[in-house]
């Protein structure tokens, strides 16, 4: 054997001995490099598109972060999408798929009400966690049948407060109101009635409309008919849009508020004129850009959306709740531990179940009894100025 051959293979040894110790020594465990792997039943086609596609751009770019970052080591998140056509029974099919896929640590779903609440059963069945971005609490009513179900959006009571209190301030009288009829929709028409009673705010007109209504005219025209100081809007924010558009030709000279569910766009687009001077309750994130970032989270949300729009070119109001719901997950499966390689959706659960994070959304706090983590304090005013959301006051 030549003198070269004995010092290569002598050097060849001492680094594998050496990264073998440098794995074992002083009792380490073996390093993490499996993908946190995530699944997300989004509306990428039919009426809801673009709600879904929202999400799904947000999505892509908060997992694109993550793994860029570094901060989660070897590890990387793994995305994987199906569209489940705004149709309740696909959405279903969807996420008995990520069930019996024992990579996929949990599952976020867009924001068709429909599916979310059909797909609960399953979610158990399956013991695969979940977080829901659809707006109604339906999902998580209760949090001892719905155990795996988590939900990330505005709620309709605190939506409702902050409305009935921006009403009262503004000494509005008289209202009235256009809701969806679906789960979300009804829930809103309720949680006002009981507000504005509070607040001895009348409501003498009341109209609802599918969610798949494209012309919303003749319930607008009959609302403001009596002409009452303010019409709310319960509705998602193409038909919002429409709605406003309809009370401008018919010359409402009243106010016009929206719930959280009719956010969308930053920019207004054509709409805006019609919407002009019109109140919104959403999450600061919607305007980060007015704000002082004055503490770290905000300093987060206002990167958030600058890398946002510099990717897209726009923004869209939900995005961060989309982003939150990744951060929610890797956090948790983080926590969780446990094998390398291996899934255990049970701890991950019952982590989920107890997080706390100040996220790009606002302050979020899930518990065994309360599975919807975005805290009222998450929402503030808007007011549609110069064609775009900005802070009220």
């Amino acid at each position: 054997m030549s003198p070269f051959r004995t010092v290569t293979t002598a050097a060849l040894a001492s680094a594998v001995l050496a990264t073998t110790l440098t794995g074992c020594q002083f009792g380490e465990e073996p390093q993490d490099t499996s993908p946190i792997v995530i699944g997300a039943d989004l509306e990428l086609s039919g009426p809801q598109a673009a709600l879904g596609k929202a999400y799904q751009r947000a999505l892509e770019l908060k997992v694109d972060q993550l793994n860029a970052s570094g901060a989660l080591g070897s590890r990387k998140v793994d995305l994987r999408v199906k569209d489940n056509r705004s149709d309740a029974a696909e959405s279903q099919r969807n996420v008995g798929d990520f069930g019996n896929d024992s990579s996929i640590a949990a599952v976020i779903m867009g924001g068709c009400n429909e599916c979310a609440a059909g797909a609960v059963r399953t979610i158990n069945e399956k013991r695969v966690p979940t977080i829901a971005l659809a707006a109604t609490s339906a999902t998580v009513a209760d949090s001892e049948q719905r155990s795996y179900v988590f939900k990330l959006a505005p709620n309709a009571v605190d939506n409702a407060n902050a409305l009935a209190s921006e009403l009262t301030r503004r000494g509005v009288k008289e209202v009235a109101l256009l809701h969806s009829d679906d789960d979300y929709g009804r829930e809103g028409r309720t949680a006002l009635e009981a507000e504005l009673t509070k607040a001895g705010i009348e409501l003498p007109a009341i109209e609802a409309v599918k969610a798949t209504d494209t012309d919303v005219t003749r319930p607008v025209e009959t609302l403001i008919e009596d002409k009452p100081d303010a019409l709310v809007l319960w509705t998602p924010s193409e038909q919002a849009t429409l709605a406003t558009t309809a009370a401008a030709k018919a010359k409402f000279k009243g106010s016009v508020f929206f719930d959280a569910a009719a956010a969308g766009e930053l920019f207004l687009g054509s709409s805006a004129r019609s919407v002009e001077q019109a109140t919104l309750v959403f999450t600061q994130t919607m305007v980060i850009d007015d704000v002082i970032a004055t503490t770290p989270a905000k300093a987060a949300r206002r990167q958030w959306f600058r890398e946002y729009t510099a990717r897209y070119g726009g923004y869209n109001g939900f995005s961060s709740f989309a982003a939150d719901a990744v951060q929610l997950i890797v956090d948790a499966e983080l926590r969780a531990g446990g094998e390398p390689g291996r899934v255990d959706r049970n701890v991950l659960r019952d982590v989920l179940e107890t997080s706390q994070m100040d996220g790009l959304s606002g302050p979020i706090r899930m518990t065994p009894d309360n599975h919807s983590g975005l805290m009222p304090q998450a929402l503030t005013t808007l007011v549609a100025q110069g064609g775009r959301w900005r802070l009220a006051g």
